[in-house]
């Protein structure tokens, strides 16, 4: 079969990618096997989006010669993407006001760190690629029981006060 018709760069895009995508369904699997709406095939398009805006916004020709142009590219990759994928994560969080709990914070915790996951494969930084999925997926099978634990512990519920449920100062008590 022959391999001429991609470049080594173009190979190499590509592999990041893929390591992208592979990362991203890894976080996703446990999301699946929590029953969470966001999973598997959202996970990965996540990481795959975020690490295609990343390789192809670095690869504009004669961007990479030019290390403020890249640094300011980098940035400004990082900083939007990150931003959008929290909308995304927001869309995950159920609030509910009758019983003071909010519900999907994990969920949208992952989402994002799946996308920093996806602009760290396509910047190819392959050691904190390892260890950010690493920390990520120990956080998400192992923090669960231990917080389960610490709530049986402590008899604390998962009710948390917000803003909106604090009468304002200036009105009625």
């Amino acid at each position: 079969m022959p391999t001429d018709f991609l470049t080594p760069d173009e190979w190499d895009g590509l592999l990041r990618l893929l390591a992208a995508t592979g990362m991203g369904m890894v976080v996703g699997l446990n999301r699946d096997l929590q029953g969470k709406p966001t999973g598997t095939r959202t996970l990965g398009l996540v990481s795959l989006g975020a690490a295609l805006v990343a390789l192809v916004t670095t690869r504009v020709p004669g961007i990479q010669a030019d290390p403020n142009a890249m640094s300011r590219v980098i940035q400004g990759i990082t900083q939007g993407v990150l931003t959008g994928v929290g909308f995304i994560g927001a869309g995950v969080v159920i609030r509910d006001r009758q019983h003071l709990s909010v519900h999907g914070l994990t969920t949208a915790a992952a989402v994002w760190v799946t996308a920093a996951l996806g602009i760290a494969c396509a910047l190819a930084s392959w050691l904190f690629v390892l260890a950010g999925g690493t920390i990520a997926l120990v956080l998400l099978l192992l923090a669960k029981p231990l917080d389960h634990l610490l709530d049986k512990r402590f008899h604390r519920g998962h009710a948390y006060q917000t803003y909106d449920d604090v009468a304002p100062l200036d009105g009625p008590q």
